[in-house]
């Protein structure tokens, strides 16, 4: 069995328990990156493993992933210690399209078009 699945879905639910706790529990925070590249970097992240992953419906997985996105920004409203931001989103996307160009170039074949 592949370990690129169970990494997909490992880093899916420490990507939504990163973005839900409160941001003082977080160590990466130390590091003091910029917010919007952390949201590039973990949606390229899940991009890259999530193409691979499923190779066969890249189209449904980057929408799903923009969609998993926009959920986790809805998420943070309701938290009360987190707040929802759309240029969060914006850094998403912009993660995802990073990681659906690192999957095109290693596999070679056409990007996929949602």
């Amino acid at each position: 069995m592949s370990i690129i699945k169970p990494a997909f879905w490992l880093s899916v639910l420490a990507l939504t328990i990163a973005s839900l706790v409160p941001v003082e529990l977080l160590p990466a925070q130390s590091f003091n990156i910029w917010d919007k590249a952390q949201h590039a970097a973990g949606f390229a992240w899940l991009g890259v493993l999530g193409l691979f992953s499923y190779p066969q419906h890249p189209s449904r997985v980057v929408l799903s992933l923009l969609a998993f996105g926009a959920a986790i920004e809805l998420a943070q409203t309701a938290t009360g210690w987190r707040f929802g931001e759309w240029l969060d989103l914006l850094g998403d996307g912009v993660g995802i399209l990073m990681g659906a160009a690192a999957w095109t170039l290693v596999r070679g074949t056409k990007p996929p078009t949602p």
